[in-house]
């Protein structure tokens, strides 16, 4: 059972019912996708939130193996881990969600306007009503409270009689249910804080102090004002202030943690509101900017350095407004001292995250453990274990975290289930089943248009009703239309069903990238009868809208020209059937470090037989260099421990001193060559390759044993070295080697880190003075706790700036030689110097130069950091695009050991979505070799690089359906135009061409 149906609840459904488990969601609201929906765009990217959160919405709410109960709550747990018995009880909707068309003709005659919480109070709904456009149950729902027919059964009920399929009940009364379940994960998600509480900034007395959600419902397409900013008058501001740490860092009102996302969806709402309102000034007021997780730092730079955010480094004592003008002035300290005010028209209020108010109760009634704040208290280095075994964890309620944390966590928590209960997979499951396909061989095209508004993202540049015009005059088109979000799990109801009425046989959407929403619609022609092969996709959103978005008429132009071309080679398309291989089900894993260990045990843990390999000749990795984690966990007898049940596992076979020279096969079938010349049969490989700390090359690192690395004081400190225990001044200095120029990106751990060592340094010596050199502070979520006691102990905090760096020299004292630390105070803006005993240097964590081989042997990609690079930064964070292959731990990213530890259970259970089947289909888009124009000349074989083409003993070219990934280099490159690309013939192709100039006008002379 998974309680709560966010994104983290979403996800970890879906990979537990891929492998094989009857999974049902609680979810107290009316609909599933939980905050997520409420926001325009997401972080670094700048992708759509609900054009990348939709497939999981309709894949989620289509599943057979997944039942959702919404308006639904938890209030009673029997039984043991393993056999559960919970109690829900669901509240009436009075609606049925069966019957409901979603037309909202009832929410047009309903007489009664309140508030509407989705978008955030700034507008109205119906008592009857749908949260959200996008929403799954596609079904409207009757606010109890606010219905008039409910408070009075004789009045009202115009929703009755206008409802056509009578949908609509208010006799409905509460359900009680009971089900039976092996194991639960908790994903109830969180609330924001109160701004009200904070009195200084006004909120909730000056109109234009708004909240940071409230401003992303500004800003989305599909919220209040539809995309556009404005002040409470309607005008547009000039001016927007962003106040960090709302409710965050905050021990006077017991919020003492970090809320781990509000530096960067500040930055991101900031950069975003420069796009809609051109030459407006956006200035974020901040005490540090925590830009720690992948590429995050890069966005910030762009922030500043492209759009030209401001960022100030203040605390906001007060905001006014100006009864004149309702201008707000902020007035704040400057670093100087000087007290300063300043005028905006509108302030954003970056508002912490806090657990929801029935968290806490269902804390109580299932039994688990709260930490100091009311967040879920995990059992240490387990990654999404709670204090009651059988129970498991995921998103915010465990920590503040951002949607790629929360995603690998939720896939976590369903691998650490899905191996907790692996003696019950298949035994509730339903088959998929689809309708025999169609067969359209022998018919004329009848094609389908669907143009998507996406929100704002399309329709806001490109002209829409010009377009379905345009494309109702083309050859073949029987029947366009135009949706607000194609992919929606509504839309993709009402395709099916006009695939049938219209005796559709080919179709062709226009919206955003065939990456990331091509396999939806193709299942959903699948579920309509038709071969996913017969659909095309223009992009229109990041091929026109986006990249013309101040040229609108040349936009809709364009984007007609790109429709004309996939209709004409709509036209000519032609089924594809899929070839089916069996499965090897046995993973390798690369790398013994703690990722790669865990995600070995999880794996072994589900039943299959692992292959984990260790270039160096003992297990441990990194981790080994680590005595305790950040909440005091003993590292290394924990390490010892993973060895040992790794070694003494039966499933697992461990190859240290080893190394890989060569790979082939594909998904479900790869062949791995060691240097030993042992070959490795697998069906899916994880590369947990781990990371190192770099060797400073400034501050007289590798000249004086004085100065040293944070890894290197953790080990004298564990080794009771003199030097340490002698100490008396010690200067540590932050970002030394990272973000700069050569590695712009933070390495997460290093302001913890810093915080346990000075914390250790002042236990060991309470009177040494402990001086730290800093950029930002980043000791992001609960981890803000020790950097507050670092200060109650005494450890002076100095920042400096990355142009104005400290410096190190030795200089001669009596006879003796001394580190003298120069700095410059960022208060006084005078400079210091300090003759330091030690002086500590935070390195960043850096890749394996092994990462670039393994890249090019199994065809993965990296970053420009040599990290290895996600298939999707938020939903698909260990999944890499080429299908079989994943990735955890440092070899991701800079991350803690409990992160760690998380991402290899996530890789684990993503893996397991293949390993779980006995059998794969082939992708459809593939190559074919004309056996009668080949002449086995070996250009397809040497140049594919995913190794998909052989020569076979009739001395002819094939490909393997498995392998080929749909690239085209053979066929573009086959000297005798033997090889075809599925879909992509030549003839197509020219079709394609042709459609776009089949309407031009003629050029002027």
């Amino acid at each position: 059972m998974i309680i709560g149906a966010g994104i983290s609840g979403m996800q970890s459904a879906l990979d537990l019912a891929e492998v094989g488990y009857k999974v049902y969601i609680v979810e107290k609201s009316p609909a599933i996708g939980g905050r997520m929906p409420m926001l325009d765009k997401t972080f670094p990217t700048n992708d759509c939130s609900m054009c990348i959160l939709s497939p999981k919405l309709v894949e989620c709410g289509r599943h057979r193996n997944i039942d959702i109960l919404t308006c639904s709550d938890v209030v009673g747990l029997a039984g043991e881990p393993g056999n559960f018995t919970v109690t829900v009880k669901k509240r009436p909707r009075y609606v049925d969600p069966e019957k409901c068309l979603g037309c909202g003709s009832c929410a047009e005659e309903c007489p009664v306007n309140v508030p509407n919480e989705f978008n955030q109070m700034l507008s109205k709904r119906k008592a009857i009503y749908k949260l959200y456009p996008q929403a799954y149950p596609n079904a409207y729902i009757i606010d109890g409270n606010k219905c008039l027919k409910l408070k009075n059964p004789k009045a009202c009920g115009k929703c009755i009689k206008v409802c056509p399929v009578d949908a609509i009940n208010h006799s409905m009364g509460e359900e009680t249910v009971r089900l039976n379940v092996g194991a639960i994960i908790l994903c109830p998600g969180y609330e924001l804080f109160d701004a009200e509480l904070r009195g200084e900034y006004g909120y909730g007395v000056y109109d234009n102090v708004i909240t940071s959600l409230q401003f992303e419902r500004m800003l989305s397409a599909s919220g209040p004002y539809e995309g556009h900013i404005q002040k409470a008058d309607g005008t547009e501001p000039k001016k927007i202030a962003f106040i960090q740490c709302v409710g965050s860092r905050d021990v006077s009102l017991c919020r003492g943690y970090c809320s781990s996302v509000c530096c960067m969806y500040a930055t991101k709402e900031a950069v975003i509101a420069k796009e809609h309102v051109p030459g407006l000034e956006t200035t974020i007021f901040n005490m540090d900017i925590r830009a720690f997780g992948k590429d995050y730092e890069k966005y910030y730079n762009r922030a500043k350095n492209e759009y030209g955010v401001r960022y100030v480094k203040c605390m906001i004592s007060s905001v006014k407004e100006l009864q004149q003008t309702k201008e707000l002035r902020l007035r704040y300290r400057t670093e100087d001292g000087t007290m300063v005010e300043e005028d905006f028209d509108m302030v954003v209020l970056s508002v912490g995250l806090k657990p929801t108010a029935e968290s806490l109760e269902l804390a109580e009634i299932l039994g688990i453990e709260l930490n100091q704040y009311n967040f879920c208290q995990l059992k240490e280095l387990t990654g999404v274990q709670t204090s009651r075994e059988g129970i498991y964890v995921a998103g915010v309620f465990s920590g503040p975290k951002d949607i790629p944390e929360t995603v690998m966590q939720a896939s976590a928590a369903a691998g650490d289930s899905a191996a907790f209960l692996a003696p019950a997979r298949n035994t509730e499951v339903v088959e998929r089943v689809f309708p025999e396909e169609k067969d359209v061989s022998g018919e004329e095209p009848r094609i389908g248009v669907f143009v998507c508004h996406c929100g704002i993202n399309i329709a806001s540049v490109v002209y829409i009703p010009s377009v379905i015009q345009h494309v109702e005059k083309l050859p073949y088109v029987v029947y366009a239309t135009n949706n607000l979000y194609a992919c929606s799990q509504d839309s993709q109801a009402a395709m099916k069903e006009l695939i049938k009425e219209h005796k559709l046989n080919r179709i062709v959407v226009a919206s955003c990238s065939p990456r990331t929403h091509k396999p939806l619609f193709q299942e959903t022609l699948r579920e309509a009868g038709l071969n996913p092969s017969l659909f095309e996709m223009a992009n229109i959103r990041d091929q026109c809208s986006w990249v013309h978005m101040h040229e609108p008429e040349k936009a809709t132009e364009k984007a007609k020209d790109l429709i004309s071309a996939a209709v004409a080679k709509a036209a000519t398309l032609k089924p594809v059937k899929k070839v089916t291989v069996e499965v090897t089900r046995e993973a390798l894993v690369i790398g013994g470090g703690v990722a790669g260990m865990t995600a070995a045990v999880s794996l072994a843990g589900q039943g299959h037989k692992v292959h984990l390999l260790e270039k160096s000749d003992r297990l441990g990795g990194m981790a080994l260099r680590i005595n305790e984690g950040f909440n005091g966990e003993k590292v290394q007898g924990y390490i010892q421990k993973l060895i040992n049940d790794v070694k003494n596992n039966p499933l697992i076979n461990v190859y240290t001193g080893s190394d890989i020279v060569e790979v082939s096969g594909y998904l479900g079938n790869f062949k791995t060559k060691l240097d030993s010349g042992q070959e490795i049969k697998h069906g899916v490989t994880i590369i947990a390759t781990g990371a190192e700390e770099a060797k400073p090359v400034e501050y007289l690192y590798g000249e004086d044993a004085r100065v040293m690395t944070q890894l290197e004081l953790d080990e004298a400190i564990a080794r009771n070295d003199e030097k340490v225990k002698k100490a008396r001044n010690i200067v540590m200095i932050q970002c030394v080697g990272s973000r700069e120029e050569s590695r712009p990106y933070c390495s997460r751990i290093c302001c913890t880190k810093t915080m346990k060592l000075a914390l250790k340094l002042k236990k060991i010596n309470p009177d040494a003075s402990i001086i730290v050199l800093y950029r930002d502070i980043r000791t992001y979520s609960f981890n803000e706790d020790y950097y507050r006691e670092a200060r109650a102990n005494g450890v002076i905090f100095v920042r400096y700036e990355v142009d104005n760096k400290p410096s190190v020299k030795l200089v001669s004292n009596n006879g003796t030689s001394a580190l003298q630390v120069t700095a410059t105070d960022h208060i006084l803006r005078d400079s210091f110097t300090i003759d330091a005993d030690l002086v500590v240097l935070a390195a960043p964590i850096v890749p394996p130069e092994s990462n670039q081989r393994l890249s090019q042997l199994f065809k993965v990609p990296l970053n420009p950091d040599k990290f290895f690079q996600e298939a999707h930064m938020k939903l698909r964070p260990v999944d890499f695009s080429s299908d079989g292959v994943f990735m955890c731990g440092l070899a991701h990213g800079p991350k803690t050991i409990e992160e760690s530890i998380a991402q290899g259970k996530a890789a684990a259970g993503r893996a397991t979505s293949i390993l779980s089947h006995e059998t794969l289909e082939s992708k459809g888009v593939v190559a074919v070799v004309d056996p009668d124009k080949c002449a086995a000349c070996l250009t397809c074989v040497r140049l594919c690089p995913f190794k998909a083409p052989r020569i076979n003993e009739k001395h002819v070219a094939e490909i393997e359906a498995v392998i080929c990934q749909g690239c085209g280099t053979c066929a573009g490159e086959c000297p005798n135009k033997a090889i075809t690309l599925q879909s992509y013939s030549d003839k197509q192709l020219i079709a394609s061409v042709d459609g776009i100039f089949a309407n031009a006008a003629p050029a002027s002379n």
